[in-house]
């Protein structure tokens, strides 16, 4: 395919990922909160309490993006991705003047770059399609587990069945390969949770991360499991010591593994096949 051709379509991915990236950041701040409005109602209903009272009913869609600090409602110009924290707010509130974190365009542009180099990589196939929805929920799933240590079924469930669906025509995997994945994906961090947890008590892990690799197992096939495990797994760890060593991390807090999990899922999304027969070349 022409270059022209590649980078409109590069250009037109990366657009979309911009727009995709700011709903991203509703979704990364409102989903745990939904969560957690949840569970306080199902609790109530499991003690034969009437519903507590939690305010405003909150959606993705409702109510609309405010302020946190004062109310104010963000209007359709102020919520242009990257330009207008830059150019409009300036990464202020227009309202109160209180500084708005550089996570949201951080997620704008990492979510705008990604989509475009897939679009650049994969070129205009199905692969693209299945490559944008991948990274855009493991980005989503990367912030929310930084913020609150958690990765919703809502997001890691319904990408494992689209991983399979995609892989019904072999999009990035046979199907057998896929469903394999999947189960090992899951079983594999679940034997590593409980050898740890009879050997010291503790909990390693949670089990968000076992669901999380079922899904990138899903859509790359097993054999990309084990370059995932290793790449996040000494990403995980120099993270952990780095932050342990410089910022004083206690030891005691735990770190989440889903981002670590991301993005090693990302790295094997691209370069999974030459990682995988450059390992395997060493061995043989």
């Amino acid at each position: 395919m022409l270059p022209e051709t590649l980078g409109g379509l590069a250009v037109a991915a990366g657009l979309l990922g911009l727009c995709v990236g700011s709903f991203l950041n509703v979704v990364i701040h409102r989903l745990p909160k939904m969560m957690e409005q949840d569970w306080q109602a199902q609790c109530a209903e499991l003690r034969g309490e009437p519903p507590p009272d939690q305010g405003e009913a909150l959606s993705l869609a409702k109510p609309r993006s405010r302020c946190p600090n004062c109310g104010h409602q963000i209007t359709a110009l102020e919520n242009i991705p990257l330009v207008s924290y830059l150019l409009i707010l300036k990464g202020k509130c227009s309202g109160c003047g209180t500084r708005i974190s550089p996570r949201y365009p951080i997620t704008e542009l990492l979510t705008g770059l990604l989509s475009a180099f897939a679009a650049w990589h994969f070129g205009p196939t199905i692969q693209t399609v299945g490559a944008l929805a991948l990274l855009w929920a493991l980005i989503a799933l990367s912030a929310i587990d930084l913020d609150t240590q958690l990765l919703p079924d809502s997001i890691t469930l319904p990408l494992l069945w689209l991983g399979l669906a995609f892989n019904l025509w072999t999009t990035f995997a046979d199907l057998p390969t896929a469903v394999i994945g999947a189960m090992a994906g899951y079983l594999s961090l679940w034997s590593v949770f409980w050898l740890f947890k009879l050997a010291t008590g503790k909990e390693g892990m949670g089990y968000g991360d076992f669901k999380l690799l079922a899904a990138l197992g899903a859509w790359l096939g097993w054999q990309m499991l084990p370059a995932i495990i290793l790449i996040s797994s000494v990403v995980g760890a120099v993270v952990g010591i780095a932050l342990i060593v410089a910022a004083r991390h206690g030891r005691n807090v735990p770190i989440p593994f889903g981002p670590y999990l991301a993005a090693a899922g990302v790295i094997a999304l691209f370069w999974g096949q030459r990682i995988t027969q450059g390992y395997l070349g060493l061995i043989a």
